[in-house]
């Protein structure tokens, strides 16, 4: 089992960066049931919605609750697990491999930092386009102003696991990271420390 597996069940786990530095993951949000900040993202799907790197499923069961049509994908197996305790459906998949329904999915997910899946926004807002429907949107997480595109080589911690890429967009940048896909910014928001934006599909 993986830090990552282990921070899913609520263990501490951080990634470290190659310059030494240290981001804690928040297992605590990820294992709970959804908080305040979690309702701007919830709120903004009435359609069949794609929860990419979903974890312990705690959005995609929220929606599945509201009646919302709404699907987990997840690369770790012991996230698809729990988000299937939650009553929830997910897939054990990588999200630039084939999916289910792909450009008619009326929205994504892209909470808790999964922007940097891959390491590269750029590629994963063009997949995002392959998925959703024209008008579709894309709700994503961002990191607060001030901290533009950042890329960088990681690993997780406390395991002395391999190193992979990730990336990190403050708020400010995701304008123009939006213009250089396929999507426009239709609105961003904080709600205490946590900042968000809806991309809509141009």
């Amino acid at each position: 089992m993986t830090a990552f597996d282990r921070g899913l069940l609520g263990h501490r786990c951080w990634l470290e960066l190659a310059t030494g530095e240290r981001v804690d993951l928040p297992v605590d949000r990820w294992t709970a049931i959804p908080c305040e900040g979690d309702e701007v993202l919830l709120d903004a799907c009435d359609g069949p919605t794609l929860d990419v790197g979903c974890g312990p499923g705690r959005l995609t069961a929220a929606l599945s609750e509201r009646g919302v049509a709404s699907l987990g994908v997840d690369i770790s197996a012991t996230a698809v697990r729990l988000t299937h305790d939650r009553g929830a459906a997910a897939l054990h998949r990588d999200v630039f491999d084939r999916l289910p329904g792909e450009g008619r999915w009326r929205h994504v997910l892209l909470a808790d930092g999964n922007i940097g899946i891959g390491g590269d926004p750029h590629r994963l807002l063009t997949r995002m386009a392959e998925l959703i429907t024209a008008g579709g949107t894309v709700l994503v997480e961002l990191d607060p102003p001030g901290r533009g595109l950042r890329q960088d080589r990681v690993r997780l911690r406390p395991d002395n696991g391999a190193w992979f890429t990730w990336a990190w967009v403050g708020v400010e940048a995701i304008a123009d990271l939006a213009a250089r896909t396929a999507f426009r910014v239709a609105w961003s928001t904080s709600h205490g420390h946590r900042w968000f934006a809806c991309l809509e599909k141009a």
